[in-house]
């Protein structure tokens, strides 16, 4: 009996070890927007602290070359649903209003392998129904940072006092308390911060103020060799608004024009004001011009910022809090990432759009109990056309043929796994920020760009030489065979991705 009673035990824990193994994953996939990967702690950034986003990556793995299919907002939550690419999936840029449901999305996979499914907070894919959603809550649009409205999958529309990132954790837990246990969940958070006007929120304002940031070795590029760059209108000297964006207003009258600040409650109104009269004060006082007006912007900008994803990266880990307490962590998928990355005063500029790597670059981190060891990192290309295979996968359910996306669910299993070896980005908005569409590829070490529309114009970037993108070298002699490698690589990927429209203007010669 001594020897017969341990096998039992180890029979039973092993079955049940088993049965949690086999066990459909819960999914908490959180998107915010327009978060730069240089302002989180996790990746070394000094400029702040996200100790939600590190305990993440703590726990689970940080990935270090994730990236954008588009950079840009509704697009790229348009490729996370469909796992394909904006020419396919039908929305390419902001302007378009509406998104497609009627496509596969891997929600609708989730669901039919018994996921009860919900999407919270931020979409921004038009006034279309949405579809593969059990339940949704999301903001109208862009949504407000304060006392924000809220479309309901019931067709009502309902305002919320509060500021939007605590209002969207709130409602997100309301749902998981409300839904049914005995089904596998995914939920999908969509933050709005930290999306421009950058508004924090009233106990983070002022957080940054004892700051002085450093600024960003190429503050003061002047774009020699890139004719994109030189025509786009995303400066931080030129294109941020001292009102809208600093909140630094000519007036009181001017102020209470601004629609996101003139629904605050007569409460909030009183601490707003009280804070920014006095940056008001200050900047009236020091009669600032030339450089130094563009660099007290910059410092303005970097403590409004951060100041917004303070808030942003504590809702996350209270999040990650509510899956402690209810007993969830430990069969959750935990996903943290942006929509896209964003420049933080590198090369002058605030916003994203550009294949260059502050904004094609997006952050993610990633916890899987029981798959992913603790304290990973991992350096593979991916893509946000990946997500929705990967989870569909993880959900054991089928993957549609028609997504493009490569699952990495095997790299994290540490199973067979072909990497990718370079990839393909396509930009098509042809209007904000006099940003030229563009498409091009990225490889280890080189990137290879064609702007077209506003400029039509190749660069290429040694990324070992030059990892800040300065120098174009498409012209340089010694780059001939790179090119035309690259080139070759670049009609590939356009081929497999099926993008007749970049495969007509391939091979259309840019003229001298």
């Amino acid at each position: 009996m001594k020897h017969f009673l341990p096998a039992i035990v180890f029979t039973i824990v092993h079955l049940c070890c088993g049965a949690q193994t086999s066990r459909q994953p819960n999914i908490l996939f959180i998107i915010s927007d327009d978060h730069a990967y240089q302002t989180i702690s996790a990746y070394g950034s000094k400029l702040t602290q996200t100790p939600g986003i590190d305990r993440l990556a703590r726990e689970g793995a940080l990935f270090t070359n994730a990236y954008a299919t588009n950079s840009l907002c509704g697009p790229s939550r348009a490729t996370i649903l469909s796992g394909r690419y904006s020419h396919l999936n039908g929305f390419r840029d902001n302007m378009q209003s509406n998104f497609n449901f009627n496509q596969d999305l891997f929600v609708k996979q989730l669901q039919a392998a018994g996921y009860q499914t919900a999407w919270v907070g931020k979409m921004h894919l038009g006034n279309n129904t949405p579809q593969g959603f059990n339940y949704y809550e999301i903001l109208p649009g862009q949504g407000e940072y304060y006392n924000p409205d809220f479309i309901s999958s019931g067709g009502t529309r309902k305002r919320y006092e509060g500021y939007v990132s605590n209002v969207i954790t709130q409602l997100s837990e309301q749902w998981l308390n409300d839904r049914d246990p005995n089904k596998p969940f995914c939920l999908v958070v969509g933050h709005k911060a930290t999306h421009r006007v950058w508004m924090p929120d009233l106990q983070d304002l002022g957080a940054f103020d004892r700051r002085t940031f450093p600024l960003p070795a190429t503050f003061y590029d002047n774009y020699d060799t890139r004719k994109a760059a030189q025509v786009q209108d995303m400066t931080i000297e030129k294109t941020l608004r001292l009102a809208q964006d600093l909140k630094v207003f000519p007036s009181r009258e001017a102020e209470n024009k601004m629609r996101a600040i003139s629904r605050m409650t007569p409460e909030q109104r009183k601490k707003w004001d009280a804070y920014y009269d006095g940056i008001k004060q200050e900047f009236v006082a020091k009669k600032l011009s030339g450089k130094a007006l563009t660099e007290w912007k910059f410092q303005r900008y970097m403590k409004d910022y951060l100041s917004t994803a303070k808030s942003l990266d504590r809702n996350i880990n209270a999040l990650l809090q509510y899956l402690d307490k209810h007993d969830l962590a430990k069969n959750t998928i935990v996903i943290y990432m942006s929509d896209q990355g964003f420049y933080m005063g590198e090369h002058g500029w605030f916003d994203k759009r550009f294949m260059y790597e502050e904004s094609f670059r997006t952050p993610m981190v990633m916890r899987y109990p029981g798959v992913i060891k603790p304290g990973t990192k991992i350096t593979d290309f991916i893509m946000n056309l990946d997500m929705a295979p990967t989870l569909i996968q993880a959900g054991k359910g089928n993957v549609p043929e028609t997504m493009q996306g490569l699952s990495f669910l095997p790299l994290l299993k540490k199973q067979a796994y072909t990497p990718r070896k370079a990839m393909y980005y396509h930009y098509y908005e042809n209007g904000e920020h006099s940003v030229s569409p563009h498409f091009g590829i990225k490889t280890k070490r080189y990137k290879l760009i064609r702007f077209y529309k506003k400029v039509a114009a190749w660069e290429l970037f040694d990324l070992q030489k030059d990892p800040h993108e300065l120098k174009n070298i498409y012209d340089d002699p010694a780059s001939v065979k790179i090119v035309a490698d690259l080139k070759s690589q670049l009609a590939a990927l356009i081929d497999q991705y099926k993008d007749a429209e970049a495969r007509v203007i391939f091979d259309t010669p840019v003229a001298d």
